[in-house]
């Protein structure tokens, strides 16, 4: 017998640290886009936990191949060479047309290590002999609005100021901030101390907003001309979030760098960093690494998850989002929509997000904010009529407040 709801939440309030505004729900179990709670009500999942379970709540086809790795071989560390992750690297290489990859544990980890590339590239490409203390081609710009991670690092490239938590600082030099989508900003920040340039294609915590095609064309042409690094951050993006494998595809470039996490490990810890023909070899044995990274686990987990994005999933998931649009654009409630694939975001006229998400929980259905907006992050494998579901769920609670 399990906890109920209360014992759970005091034991977690009373054992671990106070760094989450936990919603007032436990989930127990989950299959597909349905989540149960120790108490047996039931919700409809429009998160996939914030982007991560893109099969939904525990696939049998996943949760055999972990079991299956799990009861083989758990962990062996990088000093051993492991099938899963020599097989997962082969088909994240395949599906992307990058290079090769670090696995890590994390999208936060993730952009530590392309940070760290990207400055390390720069440093063996440009600086004379005798030069490094001096060296000055270090500064990564990165965009007003974006969120990279809760790293000290990836914090400060967080293009966001309440983030920047003066209690955490002295924080890293190295970062400017560009606004989105407004070329004219992006040449000032561009300097000669300018290494790389990061971006998120859509903007996920920073209100799902989504980069114009002209403005990427743009990085990519100046990244290109000036041999500055194309850093796509698709943590949230990736592994056919927006209805292609990675978002970059829609914006016809391939970056220098690429970071993924979330939904490859299908719900279990997995990060990654891609890299293409001109930084490939550029991280060398002991310029990086991570003890759980390529966890022979976690890989067989992630290989199960790419071997079902094909063409016809990939179509799917642009269905379901024309689906999705459709029924929002009709609601009276809904003032605009953002965001590609089965990342949405939803303006509201009555405005207050949070408080829309605690009455569609009240009623049985999960949801996110995004600043102001709504957001949507269901599993790609949600059927229509989840979709129909959560989507009456949600236009009941809008129609309460207008």
């Amino acid at each position: 017998m399990g906890m109920d709801f209360n014992t759970i939440k005091n034991v977690t309030d009373t054992y671990t640290a106070h760094t989450y505004a936990r919603y007032d729900v436990a989930i127990t179990s989950g299959r597909g886009a349905h989540a149960f709670g120790p108490d047996g009500k039931e919700y409809i999942d429009f998160t996939s936990g914030i982007g991560v379970n893109i099969l939904g709540f525990s696939d049998p086809g996943w949760a055999a191949a972990v079991s299956e790795q799990a009861a083989k071989l758990q962990h062996s560390s990088n000093l051993f060479y492991s099938e899963p992750c020599a097989v997962c690297a082969r088909r994240m290489a395949e599906l992307s047309g990058m290079a090769n990859m670090f696995f890590c544990n994390s999208g936060a980890e993730a952009n530590e290590g392309a940070i760290k590339t990207a400055r390390k590239y720069s440093l063996m490409k440009y600086a004379s002999p005798g030069s490094a203390h001096d060296f000055n081609r270090f500064e990564i710009i990165t965009l007003d609005g974006s969120f990279h991670g809760r790293t000290m690092a990836t914090i400060t490239a967080t293009g966001q100021e309440s983030f920047h938590n003066k209690n955490f600082s002295p924080f890293l030099q190295g970062f400017a901030y560009a606004r989105p989508n407004d070329i004219a900003s992006l040449h000032e920040k561009i300097s000669d101390k300018t290494c790389a340039i990061m971006i998120e294609f859509v903007q996920g915590v920073g209100g799902v907003n989504v980069l114009d095609a002209e403005y990427v064309a743009e990085i990519a042409r100046v990244c290109a001309e000036r041999d500055i690094l194309f850093i796509a951050d698709e943590v949230q993006t990736g592994v056919a979030r927006t209805g292609k494998f990675m978002a970059y595809e829609h914006f016809g470039i391939r970056p220098d760098i690429v970071t993924v996490a979330k939904g490859l490990g299908g719900g279990l810890p997995l990060g990654g960093i891609l890299f293409g023909e001109k930084t490939k070899d550029t991280l060398q044995p002991g310029d990086h690494g991570s003890t759980y990274g390529g966890n022979p686990v976690v890989c067989a987990g992630a290989s199960y998850v790419l071997s079902r994005i094909d063409e016809d999933f990939l179509a799917e998931v642009r269905r379901k989002s024309a689906v999705f649009t459709e029924r929002l654009l009709s609601l009276p409630g809904v003032t605009g929509l953002s965001g590609i694939g089965l990342m949405l975001g939803v303006a509201l006229r009555a405005g207050n997000a949070k408080q829309v998400v605690d009455a569609c929980r009240e009623k049985g259905l999960l949801v996110l904010t995004a600043g102001e907006r709504i957001r949507f992050l269901p599993p790609l494998v949600i059927t229509d009529a989840e979709i129909a579901a959560g989507l009456d769920i949600f236009a009941e609670v809008l129609a309460e407040r207008e």
